[in-house]
């Protein structure tokens, strides 16, 4: 069932996946998260699609990029938006050549100078001076966290967290907001976090960890923020069962999960 939140502008936001870097169930593991037959236990990588005025934009190609593509049966995709260059955010790239042939344009790119980098190098054969037929084609723009992006009537707002030692952006849309892989967020960028109606942050899991907020850390900045509605994302088999740990969060507070739809 489709969530509803007051708004002045049409957005649908789909949580495409909702898990840490190695997915959910994890490889090699028997834990009772990784075997559980609950459809929300099962987290592909982190990303998420907004929906503003019927046209697509996706935060985030991780490995199973393809896959939430054809899942959400997406026909079209106006843009794609970075927030790292970590593979598990990034290694999808190649499928949007499936986009550039049905849509015959390149697909937009916005991301800052460290994924234009990875591009580069991980990606060479889009960017060499022969182009193979069918490899992917790209329009990139590069962003910082002084950026705005022009979509529709409305404007993208960047934002910078921190990532251990390494700058990650963050994306605001009028009152949504995406923060992932983040352990640390400065107060001026606090600042283009306020008043939300939802924020869809990341907390791993219930212990401290190096660069990511653990649970307790992602509540206390949902205290101080105060959206409306906030979930949890980039979770791994770690936190714990969906169905339990949802039952130990504040009333206005829920884990993501994998086909979440929230229309704003």
């Amino acid at each position: 069932m489709m969530q509803k939140f007051n708004s002045k502008s049409k957005l649908n936001v789909t949580v495409l996946g909702s898990g840490t870097s190695q997915g959910v169930p994890m490889i090699g593991c028997d834990c009772e998260v990784c075997r559980s037959t609950n459809p929300k236990d099962k987290r592909l990588r982190s990303s998420i699609m907004l929906t503003i005025d019927g046209l697509n934009y996706v935060i985030d190609t991780g490995p199973d990029f393809r896959y939430q593509m054809l899942r959400e049966n997406v026909q079209s995709l106006e843009a794609i938006f970075y927030t790292h260059q970590h593979k598990d955010h990034l290694a999808g790239l190649d499928d949007v050549r499936a986009f550039n042939f049905k849509q015959e344009k390149d697909m937009k790119v916005y991301c800052d100078v460290r994924v234009d980098e990875a591009l580069h190098r991980e990606f060479a054969y889009i960017f060499s001076s022969f182009k193979y037929p069918g490899i992917p084609k790209l329009d990139i723009e590069l962003i910082d966290e002084n950026s705005t992006i022009q979509i529709g009537t409305d404007a993208l707002q960047v934002i910078e967290v921190m990532h251990y030692k390494l700058p990650v952006l963050g994306f605001r849309y009028q009152n949504f907001a995406y923060i992932t892989d983040a352990n640390f967020i400065a107060e001026k960028e606090k600042e283009k976090l306020k008043n939300l109606d939802v924020l869809i942050v990341n907390a791993l899991r219930k212990e401290e960890h190096i660069s990511h907020f653990n649970l307790a850390q992602a509540l206390d900045l949902i205290a101080e923020l105060q959206p409306k509605k906030a979930y949890l994302t980039h979770v791994s088999h770690l936190m714990g069962l969906h169905n339990e740990v949802n039952l130990e969060l504040p009333e206005n507070v829920a884990l993501a999960y994998d086909g979440l739809k929230l229309e704003l």
